[in-house]
């Protein structure tokens, strides 16, 4: 997964695009993890376990869990990943722009 969002961020650097992560794993394993896998975006820790506030508040049962939100902040797509992420991502960019 980190290698697909790390082009996307790349392809989409001068876009009106943001990509956040929440991470519940320990906070150790997170920073090891950010520097491993070059994790440029910013990214949240939820407290180091499922139940943290972010995952109560969205309603996450499982990771990754993956929401897409428009320019208004409404959620249009959860699930997504790979092609089909970046595919709905560039459908709501154009339709910013209409």
């Amino acid at each position: 997964m980190y290698p697909h969002e790390r082009s996307l961020v790349k392809e989409l650097e001068n876009e009106s695009f943001a990509l956040l992560g929440v991470n519940s794993d320990k906070k150790d394993r997170v920073q090891k993890a950010m520097k491993k896998e070059n994790i440029t975006w910013r990214s949240f820790w939820d407290g180091g376990n499922t139940r943290g506030p972010i995952a109560t508040r969205w309603g996450v049962t499982g990771w990754p869990t993956v929401y897409v939100l428009d320019h208004e902040g409404k959620v249009r797509y959860q699930g997504t990943r790979g092609d089909d992420m970046t595919r709905v991502v560039k459908r709501l960019l154009a339709e910013m722009k209409k």
